[in-house]
């Protein structure tokens, strides 16, 4: 596996391992990754780079992230259904507009603390 797959998989099981309603009110242990998107997305760009994304459903925009010509979407299992990805460009702004300032400070600690551990 190479650096990048690794980093990518590692890094999903870090999101599973951080995520909490304290990342996002939508939170359950059933659902851990429901109304992740927004967060998720922007600490994934800090951590791995790349360009954020995003496509309309009719639960209002869904965020994820382009690293390395690659469509990399860490909370798509929020969803029962197959999402169509319309890969619209998303500015840092729009995704925190799905977030707040304290769900993205607790969850970029959280992850970058698991990252360097």
């Amino acid at each position: 596996m190479d650096r990048k797959n690794h980093q990518i998989k590692q890094l999903k099981g870090l999101l599973l391992q951080a995520w909490s309603l304290e990342s996002s009110s939508k939170w359950t242990a059933e659902n851990p990754a429901c109304g992740q998107c927004g967060v998720t997305a922007l600490v994934v760009q800090d951590v791995l780079g790349g360009e954020l994304l995003k496509t309309p459903l009719s639960e209002g925009w869904h965020f994820y992230n382009l690293i390395g010509g690659e469509t990399l979407d860490f909370t798509a299992s929020q969803f029962s259904k197959p999402i169509q990805y319309h890969g619209l460009a998303a500015s840092r702004e729009e995704a925190f507009g799905d977030t707040n300032q304290m769900q993205y400070t607790y969850l970029r600690r959280r992850v970058l603390g698991l990252w360097n551990q």
